[in-house]
């Protein structure tokens, strides 16, 4: 590899070391020459992200060209023109190493648009429209570098798993995201149970939850947890030498739930994290856990384990 393009995956690792720590643990349990491509998949779509949702004191307006342009930069990149930007030469070397179906960046493209234009979601089929291009997408264009033996048969629980991760996030990132004007949990889950945007905010302001918002809560851990299930017999069918990795990401993540659930589905106190003795465990049972292994689908915490934080 050249300097220069090794120069342009070091920064994308350096963006996935800085801003994804869990999945970047992860990651350093794949093969070497694995890594900086996942590396490039992760600096791409994360800085495509943060045009989206740190714009600093951009306008609405200002965002969108920004991504338009970024968009345009991409397309050009693919066509085979000449790139400086890092990222960019990062993620289409690693597109054309791997052939790398172009209609999931298309559709993850898409999905940061929208971004920009919708605020919430009216039901569970709306936010999977947006979450195809957002997380599953991410999942399949994964697939490729990570192996597998059956690739169309692995392709649905790739899918899954993002879709999983995603999900992870909105629940724990309620109040990061209401601060950026969006609601990612459908409408008619919260009038399920009784919750108002406006509870949301209330809730966040006193940085706790009441009964029906952790009811709320709760029913989102569930159908997080749907996900996962579905996700889990894609891992035996990866590259044995993908599967430590792919195996450390699904139980971190899926843990992430089971913090919520600890601090009884408040997810307002503060961000739920898994604590880095338990990362490290998990990453070394991973390792030796042999490659094949089905995996089991996360369970609810005991209720005796569950506390206010």
């Amino acid at each position: 590899m050249d300097p220069s393009l090794a120069a342009a995956y070091a920064r994308c690792a350096e963006l996935h070391r800085v801003h994804g720590r869990t999945y970047y643990l992860a990651t350093r349990l794949l093969p070497a020459w694995k890594r900086p491509h996942v590396h490039a998949l992760y600096g791409f779509t994360r800085y495509t992200d943060e045009i989206v949702d740190r714009p600093g004191s951009l306008t609405a307006e200002e965002r969108a060209r920004r991504l338009a342009e970024w968009t345009d930069q991409f397309l050009s990149a693919m066509a085979g023109t000449p790139v400086d930007d890092p990222i960019l030469r990062a993620v289409r070397h690693t597109i054309e190493t791997f052939n790398l179906d172009h209609d999931d960046f298309a559709r993850f493209l898409k999905s940061m648009a929208m971004d920009l234009e919708v605020r919430e979601y009216a039901d569970y089929e709306e936010l999977l429209s947006y979450m195809e291009g957002s997380a599953a997408a991410i999942g399949t264009m994964m697939l490729p570098i990570l192996g597998a033996t059956d690739s169309e048969r692995a392709r649905e629980p790739a899918r899954q798993l993002g879709l999983a991760f995603q999900l992870t996030n909105f629940i724990r990132d309620v109040a990061e995201d209401l601060a950026r004007g969006r609601i990612y949990l459908p409408l008619q889950d919260l009038a399920m149970f009784g919750v108002t945007p406006a509870d949301l905010h209330a809730a966040a302001d006193r940085r706790r939850a009441d009964p029906p918002v952790q009811a709320l809560i709760a029913y989102e851990v569930r159908r997080a947890r749907g996900h996962y299930a579905a996700a889990a017999s894609g891992i035996p069918m990866l590259d044995p030498g993908s599967q430590a990795c792919i195996r450390t990401a699904y139980h971190l993540y899926a843990q992430i739930l089971n913090e919520i659930e600890r601090r009884d589905y408040n997810v307002f106190a503060g961000r739920a994290v898994v604590p880095r003795r338990r990362r490290l465990a998990v990453a070394l049972r991973s390792m030796a856990t042999a490659s094949g292994t089905p995996v089991r689908p996360p369970r609810p915490v005991p209720k005796s384990r569950v506390f206010w934080p």
